[in-house]
């Protein structure tokens, strides 16, 4: 059998991480210590959450929704040498836009990030009469330059694909309302420079009486493999006290991502522990990103607990994989 290779993905010797802990079934483990950002990190926020970060020169960087005691749900920059230790701005980030209808802001949420050559882009939850997607790009992390915004309203959960495909860029979404949506599927779109769309097909539904039977969305960056690209990403199912918030893994074809080779049945990550099950919106875990060391094929695993505070888990790329393609729908 030939070995699983890992794409796009060098060494990261600084990789966050802990041994699996004896005993553990699944293809995740949490860290130890979690939850790794609390919900007051910085003075005014009454939550961190649903953040994305991302290799930035000899340490990590990363965009952090942070919402503030008024309840508004601002996006902040931030810093780490060891992707535990974070130092995340006080003041929220500022998008420089050349046309002011796109760069009036009235709220962000749910960051990825993304290296795409030389720039870093950045999808979001953004308001323009309703929630869209946002994509704007930044060099240093400093300086965040806003694009047009990728849809109309209704939509959610941009998750860009970190090369392009045929020469264009891709980026899964997940069209929605303008309430807490209890529905959604999975699309994948193209474009050729960040500004029109198309070429829009669909990728995955929920299924009926599963933890996945009422939405679906994307989480963090796809991992390309030889295989195909590694997905992680939320399932909800609707109980009698609410949304339940999951993470489930899939494999896409690596030359058509709307085709699902594998998607597994059971979830990987579900909400277990008390931070977990207890803050802002109870039963919630909500993965945005995954740092990967490509020659180990670890991972680290970012993910929003409970809306409350930021959580992390580990695993290997193989692993799920193989947990995908082994307990496949």
């Amino acid at each position: 059998m030939t070995p699983l290779e890992i794409l796009g993905h060098p060494a990261l010797p600084n990789l966050p991480w802990e041994d699996r802990p004896a005993g553990t079934g699944g293809p995740l483990w949490r860290y130890s210590r979690n939850p790794v950002i609390p919900r007051d990190l910085i003075p005014t926020s009454n939550s961190i959450f649903n953040s994305a970060v991302v290799p930035f020169e000899d340490r990590f960087a990363g965009v952090f929704r942070c919402d503030d005691w008024t309840r508004r749900m601002e996006l902040h920059a931030g810093f780490s040498d060891d992707g535990l230790d974070w130092k995340i701005d006080a003041e929220p980030l500022e998008f420089i836009a050349d046309d002011p209808d796109i760069g009036e802001f009235v709220y962000g949420y749910d960051p990825r990030v993304v290296r795409i050559d030389d720039r870093y882009y950045i999808t979001w939850c953004n308001w323009y009469h309703g929630p869209t997607i946002g994509v704007a790009w930044t060099d240093d992390f400093r300086q965040f330059h806003q694009e047009e915004n990728a849809y109309l309203p209704f939509n959610r959960n941009g998750v860009l694909f970190p090369r392009k495909i045929d020469g264009r860029f891709a980026m899964l979404s997940r069209p929605s309302d303008n309430g807490h949506t209890p529905f959604g599927d999975i699309f994948y779109s193209e474009s050729p420079d960040l500004r029109f769309w198309g070429r829009h097909r669909h990728v995955m539904s929920p299924v009926t009486n599963t933890w996945q039977a009422t939405k679906v969305g994307g989480g963090p960056v796809p991992i390309e493999t030889s295989e195909g690209w590694l997905l992680i990403y939320h399932g909800v199912l609707t109980s009698c006290n609410g949304f339940v918030y999951s993470a489930g893994v899939a494999l896409l074809d690596l030359d058509q991502p709307w085709k699902v080779v594998a998607r597994s049945a059971p979830y990987v990550l579900s909400p277990q522990t008390s931070y977990e099950c207890v803050g802002d919106v109870p039963n919630v875990v909500f993965p945005c990103a995954m740092l990967c060391d490509g020659p180990t094929g670890r991972v680290a695993l970012y993910y929003g607990a409970a809306d409350t505070v930021t959580a992390l888990a580990f695993g290997y790329v193989a692993e799920l994989v193989e947990f995908a393609k082994e307990h496949s729908l």
